[in-house]
């Protein structure tokens, strides 16, 4: 059985790679309102590794569930699971919002903005 203790700092874990990914995402897209997309796609690359690295942590007490171990459901894990989850969502927003400035950047350039 998975002590409430390995849950928590799992759970901890999984907090501390989602808030990297969250910080570079933000980092991301404010590289991209300056036009700096090639510094956004690296940014988006960390944050892709971080919540890599998360899912990984995750992984492991999934497995130790699925072999039949008991899992006790603890806030910390909980609030690892939301942190993830909203990260990614961000990470498709991002993403989104990048591939708009890209746009707006060209449309800029063919009308001599820039």
């Amino acid at each position: 059985m998975a002590t409430k203790e390995e849950i928590s700092m799992t759970g901890f874990s999984i907090v501390a790679y989602a808030g990297d990914a969250k910080t570079s995402l933000i980092e991301a897209l404010q590289h991209a309102q300056k036009g700096e997309f090639d510094k956004a796609s690296e940014c988006v690359d960390e944050a892709n590794q971080s919540i890599v690295d998360a899912h990984n942590e995750q992984t492991k007490l999934l497995s130790k569930e699925a072999g039949g171990e008991d899992m006790d459901v603890t806030f910390i894990m909980v609030h690892g699971q939301d942190t993830l989850m909203t990260t990614m969502m961000l990470m498709d927003e991002v993403r989104f919002f990048i591939d708009e400035y890209k746009r707006i950047d060209k449309i800029e350039k063919q009308l001599g903005m820039k």
